[in-house]
């Protein structure tokens, strides 16, 4: 008996290999083939398992000998900012440090003065160039957060823009609100005072107007306690958001334990996460994200324990995390050939970071990240001879083609 064929089929990707991403695994199909329908892939399998039960009317993808893989997810970014941060750069080049640059007034503090004072409009068209940036790198699902307005007004314009973003690209954008991202100026003796501002203002607004679905936390020795953290992830749990955290990146502050114990989608960053915390985060299938462009330009060398990941059977995303202060990398292959060599991952671990596992950090299994029949079909074909290759050509990204949601978004 022949394979069962949808009744409709829209387009035919044909002379590909696959690399689905099913089985937590590459999954190679060698002389594949992918039928979409509508915007979801109706048929995965072998090309020769459909030879002549194509229809004339059927738009054929020759995709030439190359490579079909799902569209790249970038779990973490604060894409909408203003301003720029070359000078801190150039700062830390000198010698000064992440947090001397925070206590000088520098750091997010700069970005915060500069977006606040910038005009929506502005904001907009600098993340929509940075939007269609990582869409030409293979991104076609992408979280961006807020916070770096760090007052209800600016804080919302952020959401506002994200929102904007998410109707105006091809790509699906999921947005969070990181309103607890730093201690603002106006509240430096006043840490309390700015809790309350963010769990009894900020996040109702939010969750009445509808424009985010996640609640991050900065809880590190420089943003949030562990006390504080829990009492906002209780609110936001309250409203009906997911959580996620900034964990455990410049000391191990037990927020990853707090984050997991609570439900959180994924913890992030992790470099100095205790194995307590790691268990915790097995035991409530939490994802770590992994973000070693940070890593890369703060120059640190305490290494997410990636070892430990792996015995726990914790799933590990990859991510851009692309800010104007610490991780300024607009490139997935980039971030994927950065965890390789610095974080010793495998090729392997690193692409299933940056389709199937980021899609899960994102709560986004069920739709995105893989080439599985019943998903969105967002496909990218590549001009590569083997998988492996979008680790080692480090910041190229030889695309032939990009479909989102069943729609040609880019082609060469």
């Amino acid at each position: 008996m022949g394979p069962i064929l949808p009744d409709k089929i829209d387009t035919f990707f044909t002379h590909c290999h696959l690399a689905t991403m099913t089985d937590n695994a590459i999954s190679v199909i060698n002389n594949g083939a992918v039928a979409v329908t509508d915007n979801k892939i109706s048929w995965v399998g072998k090309e020769k398992d459909l030879a002549g039960n194509i229809k004339k009317d059927t738009n054929i993808v020759d995709c030439h000998d190359g490579w079909v893989l799902p569209g790249f997810v970038d779990s973490h970014t604060h894409l909408v900012w203003a301003g720029s941060r070359s000078n801190e750069f150039e700062m830390r080049l000198n010698g000064a440090s992440y947090e001397e640059i925070s206590n000088t007034g520098g750091g997010i503090f700069s970005t915060v003065k500069a977006t606040r004072a910038a005009s929506k409009e502005d904001v907009y068209i600098q993340g929509k160039k940075r939007v269609e940036t990582l869409l030409r790198q293979g991104i076609t699902t992408l979280e961006i957060k807020s916070g770096y307005g760090l007052d209800l007004g600016t804080e919302l314009k952020l959401l506002e823009v994200i929102e904007q973003l998410n109707k105006d690209s091809a790509l699906h954008i999921e947005a969070t609100f990181l309103g607890a991202h730093t201690l603002p100026p106006e509240f430096a003796n006043n840490p309390d005072g700015y809790i309350d501002l963010v769990t009894e203002i900020m996040l109702p607004e939010v969750k009445a107007q509808n424009i985010a679905t996640a609640v991050d936390v900065f809880c590190e020795k420089i943003g949030f306690t562990r006390n504080q953290t829990k009492k906002i992830f209780k609110k936001a749990k309250d409203l009906g958001f997911n959580i996620k955290l900034h964990a455990e990146q410049l000391s191990d502050s037990n927020g990853a334990s707090l984050a997991a114990e609570l439900g959180a989608l994924s913890c992030d960053h992790l470099e100095y996460v205790s194995q307590k915390s790691a268990k915790k985060m097995a035991k409530h299938n939490v994802i770590a994200v992994l973000l070693p462009g940070a890593f890369y330009y703060l120059k640190q060398t305490q290494k997410p324990p990636i070892d430990l990941f792996r015995n726990l059977k914790i799933p590990m995303a990859v991510s851009t995390d692309l800010n104007p202060g610490s991780s300024p990398v607009h490139s997935m292959t980039l971030i994927m050939n950065m965890a390789c060599l610095l974080f010793d991952m495998t090729c392997e671990e690193a692409l299933l970071g940056a389709t199937i596992n980021g899609a899960k950090a994102l709560g986004l299994a069920p739709s995105k990240g893989s080439i599985e029949m019943g998903k969105d079909a967002d496909l990218v074909v590549w001009d590569i001879d083997r998988p492996a290759d979008l680790c080692y050509l480090s910041g190229l990204a030889p695309i032939e083609l990009i479909m989102i949601k069943g729609n040609i978004a880019f082609k060469i």
